[in-house]
């Protein structure tokens, strides 16, 4: 086990669209949605231990998930719970956990990563994320894995290869794409030299502040000031005064658009974000006329392609209906087309709106 290795796990979103299971008091990465017995911020904490100290893996959370945290993940100690006093997308947080990492180990190497993705082939994974770790450790670079895109989807944001670049390894990242439609998506996949942006980083921690010193100077002046008291108790009051006031962007329009070494592989494991209903029964159907229960038992006849998440044990009677996302949640039971999944969150406002935000 290697003790330059850290990981930032990114932990702090609502999960709208897997409304009404995920909720902004209990939100998607601390729920068992695969019903393997592991939450999907446990089951991203098991696979990286496996290569990174646990004592290195830090988790970038909202503060409202904190205790949270510690009760799912009860072998880490609280001084890994990264918590933000306020939203402001990932740039801002990637920051703060680098330097504090940083002033732990300076020779310390990084990998940020969602805490809520789905990765099928934990080896080839593990394989992956170490061949950025050594290529982070002798060059200055910024590493990102990218997916072959299977489909053209509006779901992810894209990054471009320079064409004609066949290389295997790392390669040069031309630009990185925002989220397309779909005659976009289309032509991106036509193209070939386009990669599925599955938010997963690597680089040095030194790398990664020089970065934000260079591209993004105002903010790493305003966390600069607090470097003598990270890691320490007065933290916490440097934090919620100064991170509020920090840009609301992403890590990808922060730095990596501007920097001149980002660099990205080819990742060799199966993955998914995990983002929507459609998305988690991709997963778990074995085939497209599956009904997928987890939790539940389940009967029917001429039902197809449905998701069902109810309670455990609870028992769902279906007939003539196919192709449809059925979720029981204490409160809320919620029927819709898989066709209009990315519905869901705009769904959720209007209850919340309606009916009040206890629903959401």
């Amino acid at each position: 086990m290697n003790s330059k290795y850290y990981a930032i796990l990114m932990a702090g979103g609502v999960g709208s669209r897997f409304w009404p299971v995920s909720t902004k008091e209990y939100p998607k990465q601390f729920h068992d949605l695969l019903g393997s017995g592991e939450t999907l911020i446990q089951k991203t904490f098991s696979r990286l231990k496996r290569f990174i100290p646990a004592e290195n893996i830090y988790i970038l959370t909202n503060e409202l998930y904190e205790d949270l945290v510690m009760e799912q993940l009860p072998e880490i100690d609280r001084s890994q719970v990264v918590p933000e006093p306020a939203m402001r997308n990932t740039a801002p947080c990637i920051l703060y956990a680098a330097l504090k990492i940083y002033k732990k180990n300076p020779d310390a190497l990084m990998l940020v990563a969602p805490s809520d993705h789905w990765i099928e082939n934990e080896e080839a994974f593990k394989e992956d994320v170490t061949r950025c770790f050594e290529k982070s450790k002798s060059d200055a670079v910024l590493c990102t894995l990218g997916i072959k895109p299977t489909f053209p989807t509006t779901g992810y944001g894209y990054i471009e290869l320079e064409k004609g670049d066949n290389e295997e390894g790392l390669r040069p990242v031309r630009q990185f794409r925002e989220k397309p439609d779909y005659v976009t998506a289309q032509s991106f996949l036509e193209q070939g030299n386009f990669l599925w942006n599955a938010g997963i980083f690597v680089w040095s921690a030194r790398t990664i502040i020089d970065a934000f010193s260079k591209y993004q100077p105002e903010m790493y002046s305003l966390f600069e000031t607090g470097i003598p008291v990270l890691n320490t108790e007065q933290e916490g009051e440097f934090i919620n005064k100064h991170y509020p006031q920090a840009e609301n962007i992403s890590i990808d329009y922060a730095i990596l658009e501007h920097a001149k070494t980002t660099l990205v592989l080819l990742a060799s494991f199966d993955w998914n974000d995990l983002g929507t209903w459609g998305a988690l029964y991709d997963e778990l159907a074995e085939n497209q006329r599956k009904n997928v229960v987890v939790n539940g038992k389940y009967i029917g006849q001429d039902a197809v392609g449905n998701i069902i998440h109810v309670p455990h044990g609870k028992l769902v009677v279906l007939d003539g209906l196919s192709d449809y996302i059925i979720v029981d949640k204490e409160e809320v039971l919620m029927i819709v087309p898989k066709s209009k999944e990315q519905d869901i969150k705009k769904v959720r406002s209007v209850v919340g709106e309606k009916f009040g935000k206890h629903y959401v």
